[in-house]
C-alpha cells in the first residue's frame, strides 16, 4: 500500500517540477507497483486480494492527502515545533500498532515506516532552518533534465554508493545500540534477541529509533556530505 503511494506521488512530484515524458513516468510507476505487489504475493506475505485493496486504498489515501500537502509540507519546514509534534505523533501510532495481543511482524514494519517518516521529516526540518537544499524558485519550474553524460553517470554511481553505505552502517550502528540499551532499560534478557524482539519494549525503540536516523541521515547528513566532496 505504501509502496503504491509513493510510486505514484513521486510520478506526480516529478512531472511538476523536472521536464519529462509522462509515459516514462507512468511506466516506471506501473514497474515500481508491479514489483511490489508480486514480490509480496510470490514470498507468501499477502493474498492477490490483499494486494488489490491495498492498490485502492493507496489510491484512497492519494485522493485524501494531495490536497494537503503543501499545507502539511510548509507545515513541517517552517512550524517551530514541527519536529517534537512529527516525532511524538509517530510514536504515539507507533506504540497504537504495538497494541495488538499476538505477534505480528507488521507491527515492527509500521514501526520501521513511522520512524523513517519522521526521520526524513526532522531532516528536512533542519535543512529549512541552515538555508540548505532551498527550492526553486516558480519561474524555473518545470527545471530541465540533464544531458546524460560519462561526469553525470558517474557522480550519480558515486553518490549511489555512498549513501547506501552511510545508510547502512547508520542501520548497523543504532542496532548495536538500541536492542541492548532497551533490553538493559526493561530487565529483558538479551540472550535470545528474537525473543526479545518480540517485546513491544525493544522491537519498538529499536525499530523507531534505528530507521529514524537512517531517514534523518537520507535527508540531512548524507546531502551535507555531498555538498562538501563537491558532489551536489
Amino acid at each position: 500500500m505504501l509502496e503504491e503511494s509513493l510510486a505514484i506521488y513521486i510520478m506526480g512530484l516529478f512531472c511538476s517540477f523536472a521536464q519529462y515524458p509522462v509515459l516514462y513516468g507512468l511506466l516506471l510507476a506501473f514497474c515500481w507497483c508491479s514489483l511490489v505487489c508480486f514480490s509480496r504475493i510470490y514470498m507468501g506475505m499477502h493474498s492477490v486480494l490483499d494486494v488489490i485493496a491495498g492498490f485502492f486504498y493507496a489510491i484512497l489515501i492519494l485522493a485524501v492527502f494531495l490536497p494537503v500537502v503543501d499545507l502539511v509540507d510548509n507545515f513541517n519546514l517552517t512550524h517551530k515545533y514541527a519536529p517534537l509534534i512529527i516525532i511524538s505523533l509517530h510514536l504515539a501510532l507507533g506504540i497504537f500498532s504495538f497494541t495488538l495481543d499476538t505477534w505480528s511482524t507488521s507491527r515492527g514494519d509500521t514501526a520501521q515506516i513511522l520512524g523513517c517518516g519522521a526521520g526524513v521529516a526532522c531532516g528536512s526540518h533542519v535543512n529549512y532552518l541552515l538555508g540548505l537544499m532551498p527550492d526553486p524558485s516558480p519561474e524555473a519550474l518545470p527545471l530541465p533534465v540533464p544531458p546524460l553524460t560519462v561526469t553525470v553517470l558517474g557522480k550519480a554511481m558515486l553518490r549511489l554508493l555512498i549513501g547506501v553505505v552511510i545508510l547502512l552502517l547508520t542501520k548497523m550502528a543504532m542496532k548495536k545500540v538500541t536492542i541492548p540499551l532497551a533490553c538493559k532499560i526493561f530487565g529483558i534478557p538479551y540472550d535470545d534477541i528474537r525473543r526479545a524482539r518480540q517485546r513491544m519494549e525493544v522491537e519498538l525503540p529499536y525499530r523507531y529509533i534505528t530507521y529514524g536516523m537512517v531517514g534523518f541521515s537520507l535527508m540531512f547528513l548524507i546531502p551535507s556530505l555531498f555538498c562538501i566532496m563537491g558532489l551536489s
